[in-house]
C-alpha cells in the first residue's frame, strides 16, 4: 500500500534476490568445504573434547548395549547429537569425526545467508537505498562468514555454527514479522477516519488476508528458530525470552488485532514447549527436573570439581567485560579489538541518529542479549570463562565470545552502509568503503597469524588428554575385535572411537536406568561392577572414576598400567585366568 508521500516501496520489505542469496550461499559453502578438507587433512576435527563427546553420544542412540533415546543423556540438549545421527551410521565417519562436521558446516551456510537477510532487509527498509543496502549485507555477510574462529568451529562437531544460525535467523524472521505490521493497514490509525475507511477499501479483503497471513508466518517461523535453539544451547532459552517479551508488548499495544493476537499466542505456546519437554524429561528419567543443572557434568558440577578461578564471581559487571574481551580476541589480536567495538557503538549511533524510530531496526538489538545472557551466567551461573590477555592469564571457553559475532558482523555491515551513503553524493564512496574492507581484514590477518583462539584452546585440550587415551588406545586395538569392555566412557570415550570399537561392546554407566533411585541392581551396569567375568572380557579403570572405586576385582588380572603427565592412572584388567593374546 502508498504510504502518505504516495511511495510505495519505502514501506514494503525489499526481498532478496534469490541469485544474491545463491551467490552468498556459494561462496559460504566453498569456505566450508576448504577449511573442512584443510582442518580433516591436519587432524584437527576432534581436537575439543566436548566434540568428542558430541558425535560419541549420537553413536550411543543405535550403537549401545541399551540402545535408544535415553542415551542422549542429559546436560548437553539433544538437537545437535540427533542431526548427527545420519552421518554417523558409516564407522569412518565416526572415527574421524566427519559426521559430525556435517550438520555444523550446513548450518554455517545458513549462518552467512542468514546474516546477509538480515542487513539487507532492514537497511532497505529504513534507509531506502538500495545500493547502500546491498553493500552493507555483502559486508555483514563478510564479516561473520570470515572469522577464523567461526571458520574453524564450522569443520567440527561443536554446537556454535548451529546455535548461531538458529539465532540469526530467529532475528530474521523477527525482523520481518515487525516490517510485516509496519505495512498492514493497522498502520494507518494516524489517518483520519475518511482516509482509513479510504485506505481499507482500496487494500481490500485479499490485501488484509494476505498481511495477516504474512504477520502469521513470520512469527511462527521465528518461534521455530527459537524452539530448535532451546533444544540446542541454554542461550536459547533465555534468547526465547527476550523475544517472547517483545511479543508480548507488541501484542498489548494491538490488542484489537485478532490475527495477531492469535499469532502471538501460538508463538509464546511454541517456544515454551521444548524447555517444558526438557524440564519433564529430566525429571522423568533422573528424577529431578534441574539434572542438567545439578549433574556432575553441569557447569557447576565441573567448576567445582576443577576449582578453576572466576575472576567475576558474583559481578555481572566484570563477567560482561570478560565476556566482551573473550569476544574480541576472538575477531583480532591486541588494539584491532578496539576497531570492532567502536564500530559497534558507531553502529547504534548511527541507527538511532539516521534510521526513523518507528523503523524495525531496533530488532538488531536483539543480537545483544548473549551479552547479558553470558554476564550473568559468569557471575552467577558457574560458566567460567578465561582469556589469555587477562588474569588467570589461560583459554577457557574462548569459543563463548562468538556469540557476539553477529552483532559486530551486522555493526559492521551498518557502518559500511552508512558511510557508503553518507560519502554518495562524493567520489569517495567507494574508496570509504574498500577501506572498510580492509579494515575487516586485517583484523582476521592478525587472528591468522597469531593462530584462531579456539583452535588454540582446542589444540590444548588435545596436548593434556592425548598422551594417556593414545596409550591406552594402543593397547585396547591389539585386543580381540569382539572383546567385550567395563569403562566408564564419560571422559575418555574417544579411546573406544578411535580404537573402532563399537560402543555396543562396551558396558558403561549409560547402561544404567536413572530412574531407578538410588541405584538399579538389576542394571547392566550394577551386574557388571558386581561381576566382571561374567559379562565382559577386559575392565578398563582410571583412578577416581566410577569403576576404580566400585568394580570387584576378585576375579581380575591386570595386564598393565598407563601413566601419564596430569592425568589419572589407567589400569586395564582381564576377567580370564589366561587371557587371550593380543591379535
Amino acid at each position: 500500500m502508498s504510504n502518505k508521500d504516495g511511495n510505495k516501496d519505502s514501506v514494503k520489505p525489499a526481498a532478496v534476490p534469490d541469485t544474491s542469496a545463491a551467490r552468498v550461499a556459494g561462496i559460504a559453502a566453498l569456505v566450508s568445504l576448504f577449511s573442512f578438507f584443510y582442518y580433516f587433512q591436519h587432524s584437527d576435527l576432534l581436537l575439543y573434547g566436548d566434540a568428542v563427546a558430541h558425535i560419541n553420544i549420537a553413536r550411543r542412540v543405535f550403537d549401545s548395549r541399551t540402545p535408544g533415546l535415553l542415551q542422549l543423556g542429559t546436560v548437553w540438549l539433544p538437537l545437535p547429537h540427533l542431526l548427527m545421527i545420519p552421518f554417523i551410521f558409516v564407522d569412518s565417519m565416526w572415527q574421524k569425526g566427519v559426521g559430525g562436521s556435517i550438520p555444523s558446516m550446513i548450518a554455517y551456510v545458513f549462518a552467512v545467508v542468514g546474516i546477509f537477510r538480515l542487513v539487507r532487509g532492514a537497511l532497505n527498509t529504513d534507509l531506502r537505498t538500495k545500493p547502500a543496502a546491498d553493500i552493507g549485507a555483502w559486508a555483514a555477510a563478510f564479516a561473520f562468514g570470515a572469522n577464523p574462529n567461526l571458520i574453524y568451529m564450522q569443520a567440527t562437531a561443536m554446537t556454535e555454527s548451529l546455535y548461531l544460525a538458529l539465532f540469526i535467523w530467529a532475528v530474521v524472521y523477527f525482523s520481518e514479522f515487525i516490517r510485516s505490521q509496519r505495512s498492514s493497514p493497522e498502520g494507518t490509525d494516524e489517518l483520519s477516519p475518511a482516509l482509513q475507511r479510504g485506505v481499507r477499501r482500496e487494500e481490500g479483503s485479499k490485501s488484509r488476508r494476505d498481511d495477516r497471513i504474512l504477520t502469521g508466518t513470520a512469527l511462527l517461523r521465528c518461534a521455530g528458530c527459537l524452539a530448535a535453539a532451546e533444544l540446542t544451547r541454554y542461550d536459547g532459552w533465555f534468547l526465547a525470552g527476550a523475544l517472547g517479551a517483545a511479543v508480548v508488548i507488541i501484542a498489548l499495544r494491538r490488542w484489537q488485532d485478532r490475527a495477531l493476537r492469535a499469532a502471538a499466542v501460538k508463538f509464546l505456546l511454541a517456544i515454551a514447549v521444548a524447555p517444558v519437554l526438557w524440564l519433564a524429561y529430566n525429571a522423568a528419567v533422573y528424577g529431578d527436573a534441574l539434572a542438567f543443572a545439578n549433574s556432575p557434568y553441569s557447569a557447576q558440577g565441573i567448576e567445582q570439581r576443577v576449582h578453576a578461578p572466576n575472576p567475576a564471581f558474583h559481578n555481572v559487571g566484570v563477567a560482561a567485560i570478560y565476556f566482551l574481551k573473550s569476544a574480541q580476541l576472538n575477531l583480532a589480536e591486541g588494539n584491532w579489538g578496539r576497531f570492532w567495538l567502536a564500530a559497534a557503538i558507531l553502529a547504534l549511533a548511527i541507527g538511532a541518529w539516521r534510521l526513523r524510530p518507528q523503523s524495525a531496526a531496533w530488532v538488531l538489538l536483539f543480537l545483544w542479549v548473549p551479552l547479558l545472557f553470558y554476564a550473568l551466567s559468569i557471575a552467577y551461573g558457574s560458566v567460567l570463562v578465561h582469556v589469555s590477555t587477562w588474569w588467570p592469564f589461560a583459554i577457557f571457553n574462548q569459543r563463548y565470545g562468538l556469540q557476539l559475532l553477529p552483532m559486530f558482523a551486522v555493526s559492521a555491515g551498518m557502518l559500511t552502509a552508512s558511510v557508503f551513503l553518507l560519502s554518495a553524493r562524493g567520489r569517495h564512496s567507494g574508496k570509504l568503503t574498500a577501506l572498510m574492507f580492509a579494515l575487516v581484514v586485517a583484523s582476521y590477518a592478525s587472528v591468522w597469524r597469531a593462530g584462531p583462539p579456539c583452535l588454540q584452546e582446542a589444540q590444548r585440550q588435545w596436548a593434556t588428554r592425548s598422551p594417556l587415551n593414545s596409550s591406552v588406545q594402543q593397547i585396547v586395538a591389539r585386543l580381540p575385535r569382539r572383546a567385550r569392555f567395563l569403562m566408564d566412557i564419560s571422559e575418555h570415550v574417544g579411546i573406544m572411537e578411535q580404537a573402532g570399537i563399537p560402543l555396543r561392546q562396551v558396558v558403561n554407566s549409560e547402561d544404567h536406568r536413572p530412574w531407578k533411585r538410588p541405584s538399579d541392581p538389576d542394571g547392566l551396569w550394577e551386574h557388571t561392577l558386581a561381576d566382571p567375568p561374567r559379562y565382559v572380557d577386559f575392565v578398563i579403570a582410571f583412578d577416581g572414576d566410577v569403576v576404580s572405586q566400585r568394580v570387584n576385582r576378585t576375579d581380575l588380572f591386570e595386564l598393565t598400567e598407563i601413566h601419564a603427565t596430569g592425568q589419572p592412572h589407567a589400569h586395564i584388567y582381564s576377567t580370564q585366568v589366561a587371557p587371550n593374546q593380543p591379535r
